[in-house]
């Protein structure tokens, strides 16, 4: 006859189960690029396909394959029209700055090579007509790419190759994702120890609850800070307004990021074009109006407090994530560190409830 003790599952056991989880998960790292980016399109894309599934045309009752169908439809057609609107926009800015080297090169030399030597001694040394003369033949031939392409195929054709079978790798796991989700879950679900189901699918629906505000609501904040930078430096008048302002908003999911990569490249944009200070001032303003805005507006209303992370800490997990694991660190710590954040919660609710802490209280 087994006991009560014998048929629980030891704590120990759980522990070194899930340490053993994650060190495999850490040796797959490089291969794990595709089936991560395909993981956070499921989680962000399942309440669309979720909804899709229960319509109703009549007797045609749409099912899960349908609706994940009609998903990935509908997000490859977001891109598409993306990319037909963006591209050649950013397309004909970037042109309009290649047709300005000249008026740059020329400021470059009437005033950064004198700053230089006067205030530092330094001198550049380089002929800057020469460098001009290179960049004007490089960039009138630019849309002969074959020649570069194919020498870098040659160099590197099994790192192109891999990058091309990981992306295409992603479509194919986000469908089987998004049609299986609940499948998976309820698998997973079954794998559970009874004795501690309860409290761990209480636990797991808090963590969904944050990385559902999360996911979906930094994506908003992106997009909306994007459209704001270009909407202000247009104002400004900045010709790169587009380019730039997209630019800062999609890299705005990294803290900070987006701030800086915007001031820095708009205010270089600004004084190249304007060749004034006043315009620079300008474009400080428009993202310090944006930096409120997200903070006042923008976060409160698409992120709210769920995440609850103090700026030490968000400048910590991303440095730490980056540290650790490189870029995809970088992308993940948030998501990761508001995952912590639960789990911390969770303990420090549970050691309130202990008889530890009654008995310590009592002493």
């Amino acid at each position: 006859m087994t006991t009560k003790r014998e048929n629980q599952l030891p704590d120990y056991r759980i522990v070194l189960l899930v340490t053993g989880f994650l060190v495999i998960f850490y040796l797959l790292l490089p291969i794990m690029a595709p089936f991560l980016a395909a993981a956070i399109l499921a989680y962000i894309c399942k309440p669309a396909v979720d909804r899709i599934s229960l319509w109703k045309l009549g007797k045609l009752v749409f099912g899960r394959t349908t609706a994940t169908v009609i998903t990935m439809l509908l997000l490859a057609g977001i891109a598409l029209l993306l990319v037909l609107i963006i591209v050649p926009m950013l397309q004909k800015e970037l042109l309009l700055m290649v047709q300005r080297l000249p008026d740059i090169i020329d400021l470059l030399r009437a005033r950064l090579e004198p700053w230089l030597l006067l205030h530092f001694g330094i001198s550049l040394n380089i002929d800057l007509n020469q460098i001009q003369d290179i960049l004007s033949k490089h960039w009138k031939v630019a849309s002969d790419l074959i020649t570069p392409v194919l020498l870098s195929i040659s160099k590197n054709g099994f790192a192109i190759v891999l990058w091309i079978i990981n992306l295409l790798l992603v479509p194919v796991v986000l469908f089987y994702l998004l049609r299986d989700w609940h499948v998976l879950l309820a698998r997973l679900h079954e794998l559970l120890p009874r004795r501690i189901e309860p409290e761990a699918v209480k636990l797991i629906g808090a963590v969904d609850e944050v990385l559902g505000a999360f996911f979906r609501g930094q994506l908003l904040v992106m997009l909306a800070l994007g459209v704001i930078y270009t909407v202000g430096l247009w104002l400004v008048g900045l010709d790169l307004a587009l380019l730039i302002g997209m630019l800062a908003g999609l890299v705005s999911f990294v803290p900070y990021l987006g701030l800086i990569v915007g001031v820095v490249a708009a205010g270089i944009a600004a004084l190249l074009q304007f060749q004034e200070l006043l315009p620079l001032v300008y474009v400080l303003a428009v993202f310090g109006v944006a930096q409120v805005l997200e903070s006042v507006l923008l976060t409160p209303w698409l992120l709210g407090e769920r995440i609850g992370l103090h700026p030490v800490a968000v400048i910590f997990a991303v440095m730490a994530g980056g540290q650790l694991f490189g870029f995809l660190g970088v992308l993940l710590a948030l998501p990761v560190a508001a995952m912590v954040v639960v789990l911390l919660r969770h303990a420090h609710q549970h050691y309130l409830d202990s008889r530890l802490y009654s008995a310590a209280n009592r002493g």
